[in-house]
């Protein structure tokens, strides 16, 4: 695991993920993980010994190292312990650790629509990303690497083609983001169009040829835009997606087709969003709220 050169076990490892097509990101994250426990060793890791795994876990623990990157570390050496070396033995070694459940942060829909309103007296541009984020429930990288063939106007929908999971899906296209995409397509840049088809041009270029604007950029528009519009909740770019959900749910949209939106595999997981739905909970009699009336009894005279 050199940094310089590839070390047989880095390729091999490299080949064993490309074979299961794991994704970029992913491929990165066990690589990091391994080049970790080899630092650790001192040795390349297919020299380890079990000790050497238990010592390696209480080592992350030791270094202040948060519970999720614990977990992610040890998954890509379970990866290279249980594919590529086929050391299962080593592999029964590894444990992670219960990450807590925590409620993810929302926006208000007030807050929602003031953070698109300032964003676009900043830029027609990121008014767009962020209405695409907040009305759609795209993920930020969904959002800057869609292509003009993804806006199916006719359908009124966006196709969300191989996002994560490698999945495709359909979500909503509301008149509101419509109108916006129609406006910036006359204000985009163009520079970089020469030999593309028309249906896969990058509806957010960046700075180089065929590359999007990156989603480390929009992360930063988008804390400047919170700034401005004088939120002062810990948010992140993909609270616009959890926002999202939760406004549908107190909407009463069906949590299926929420689901479908989404691209959750599982219901499960579109189901926490039942517990930060403000509305529904906000709308739940207490019980200290003292007696409900009760009918008044028809005159028996009557």
């Amino acid at each position: 695991m050199t940094t310089g050169t590839i070390s047989p076990l880095r390729q091999r490892m490299i080949e064993d993920m490309n074979a299961r097509n794991l994704s970029e990101g992913t491929q990165r994250g066990h690589i990091r993980a391994c080049k970790r426990f080899a630092a650790f060793l001192k040795r390349s890791p297919d020299t380890a010994v079990a000790d050497d795994v238990r010592l390696f876990q209480l080592h992350l623990m030791e270094d202040g190292a948060s519970l999720q990157t614990r977990n992610r570390t040890m998954t890509g050496v379970r990866f290279l312990f249980r594919v590529t070396l086929r050391r299962h033995d080593l592999a029964a070694e590894v444990y992670h650790i219960k990450e807590p459940l925590n409620l993810p942060l929302t926006l208000s829909q007030e807050e929602a629509k003031r953070l698109i309103t300032v964003a676009g007296a900043k830029s027609l541009k990121l008014r767009l990303m962020l209405a695409l984020g907040y009305g759609c429930g795209l993920r930020a990288g969904e959002v800057v690497r869609l292509r003009a063939g993804d806006i199916d106007r006719a359908q009124g929908i966006i196709r969300v083609v191989q996002s994560k999971g490698r999945k495709d899906r359909h979500v909503m296209l509301p008149d509101e983001v419509l109108d916006l995409l129609q406006q910036w397509w006359k204000e985009r840049p163009t520079r970089f169009d020469a030999g593309v088809p028309p249906l896969e041009r990058l509806v957010f270029p960046g700075r180089k040829p065929g590359k999007p604007l990156t989603t480390r950029q929009l992360n930063r528009l988008f804390h400047e835009a919170c700034d401005a519009a004088g939120i002062q909740k810990r948010v992140t770019l993909h609270s616009l997606r959890h926002s999202f959900a939760t406004h549908l749910l107190d909407q009463g949209t069906d949590i299926r087709l929420i689901q479908a939106v989404l691209g959750h595999d599982k219901l499960d997981t579109t189901a926490r969003y039942t517990r930060v739905a403000t509305g529904r909970i906000a709308g739940i009699t207490s019980p200290l709220g003292g007696k409900k009336k009760r009918p008044r009894k028809k005159d028996k005279a009557a």
